[in-house]
């Protein structure tokens, strides 16, 4: 049966209707599985950001269907030349692989490796990186020979049980250790004066996450990377929000920035945060998450949760976050093969 089952390639800006009938169906089966307490986003808010064309990454879709439904599906990513992270991050492929519950031990998993080498090979990738949160998924990396490289924490704060009154007290403390430090909050994009002064400081402070043993490139952000991040949030209505800090020379010392969508009203999502390794131990970081949750309480009072991820090994925003409230909610492995080991398991 397997040998009938053959991958095609997948264009959203060209699929027809019963491409999209069957893709949100597979979706909503995932969705139900993996994250059955999450809101699923809606389908023409995940058709548009399907068809935009991010000049930044390169997504390569396929499904494996029979008589009308998906049975499977695949998604690979990585960067095109001319992107500013080219030259670190060429050799890196991500991939995505979903087979529907009804549809497994058939070998349809295994059956996805060709066309994974054949896309690597098409773009000089020599290692693939594979996200896994369930237990299925983790057995078949044991058994493909990937390994482990990064743990990461999913945390979730239930906003009924923030203690209030020891934000405010972080608040107050950040700015007495920090007088010539200033405080800022901007709801919505940052303004467009901004980007050329924000984009490379911001672009410093993300490149000093914990990584484990993951093998990655730099991280570089630019203004039109940026411009890129608000075409894709006005395309479904998501609005950014950002509290930073800016030292007396007009340094940026810390960051920390969430997302709330109109399809999950009661869920926001703490996005990153980061201070300057300079400006470390004056409580910074506890001041701007403080600060954020705060403003975030005022603006959507009907928020009921508030989600992040850490990686396992990084100790101080972790021990922040607990002291927060926020509490281990799922846990993700990020695991890494190079094409060498893939083409000799498929031999």
């Amino acid at each position: 049966m397997i040998g009938e089952l053959v991958p095609a390639p997948v264009d959203p800006g060209t699929a027809d209707r019963n491409f999209w009938k069957r893709f949100h169906e597979l979706r909503r089966v995932r969705q139900a599985e993996l994250r059955p307490d999450d809101p699923l986003r809606t389908d023409a808010d995940e058709e548009r950001l399907m068809k935009h064309q991010n000049p930044f990454e390169i997504h390569e879709r396929a499904q494996i269907t029979r008589g009308g439904e998906m049975l499977s599906w695949f998604e690979g990513e990585t960067v095109p030349p001319g992107s500013p992270e080219y030259e670190t991050n060429k050799h890196l492929y991500s991939a995505d692989v979903y087979v529907r519950p009804d549809a497994r031990r058939r070998g349809i998993g295994k059956s996805w490796l060709p066309h994974l080498i054949e896309r690597m090979r098409a773009h000089g990738s020599t290692t693939v990186g594979f996200w896994v949160e369930d237990d299925s998924d983790h057995g078949f990396m044991r058994w493909l020979g990937a390994e482990a490289r990064l743990t990461e924490i999913e945390s979730r704060l239930k906003m009924s049980e923030v203690d209030w009154p020891m934000l405010e007290r972080w608040v107050a403390e950040g700015a007495r250790r920090s007088p010539q430090t200033r405080l800022e909050i901007y709801d919505g994009s940052l303004p467009d004066e901004m980007l050329v002064d924000f984009a490379p400081q911001v672009s410093a402070m993300l490149n000093t996450i914990p990584f484990e043993d993951l093998d990655h490139g730099d991280i570089v952000i630019t203004p039109e990377r940026i411009r890129e991040w608000r075409e894709r949030e006005a395309l479904t209505g998501e609005v950014p929000h950002t509290v930073l800090t800016r030292e007396s020379d007009g340094i940026i010392s810390g960051v920390t920035d969430t997302l709330w969508a109109p399809h999950r009203p009661k869920l926001i999502h703490q996005e990153f945060t980061g201070v300057r390794p300079d400006a470390r131990g004056r409580g910074l970081g506890k001041w701007i998450k403080a600060t954020m949750l705060l403003h975030l309480r005022d603006l959507y009072p009907d928020a009921e949760w508030v989600a992040t991820g850490n990686a396992g090994s990084n100790a101080p925003m972790l021990k922040i976050n607990r002291a927060m409230g926020f509490k281990p909610y799922r846990g993700a492995i990020e695991y890494q093969i190079t094409r060498e080991k893939l083409e000799e398991k498929v031999r």
